[in-house]
């Protein structure tokens, strides 16, 4: 393990989804709760210095096929249409 933030978020994620299963042993989840309580109280979803900024013609694009979806309730169609007009 390189302790990335991918790899720390995986780690965490196991030892919670450990925690909920029936299936281990107290002993186990004993650890992964000590494990757990260790690690700072950050989340590790990805690379803070990384500042990605989203392509205006896809958001765009993303929210005109929600406004044309029939599957979307018409108050997700209209916070759509709110931000496509706010673009």
């Amino acid at each position: 393990m390189q302790n990335t933030p991918e790899d720390i978020s995986n780690a965490a994620s196991g030892h919670k989804a450990n925690l909920s299963n029936p299936n281990t042993s107290e002993a186990s989840k004993a650890h992964s709760k000590e494990v757990l309580n260790s690690m700072p109280d950050q989340p590790y979803y990805g690379k803070e210095e990384q500042n990605v900024s989203k392509n205006p013609n896809q958001v765009a694009g993303g929210l005109k096929a929600a406004i044309n979806n029939d599957s979307i309730p018409d108050s997700g169609k209209q916070k759509a249409q709110e931000k496509l007009d706010n673009l």
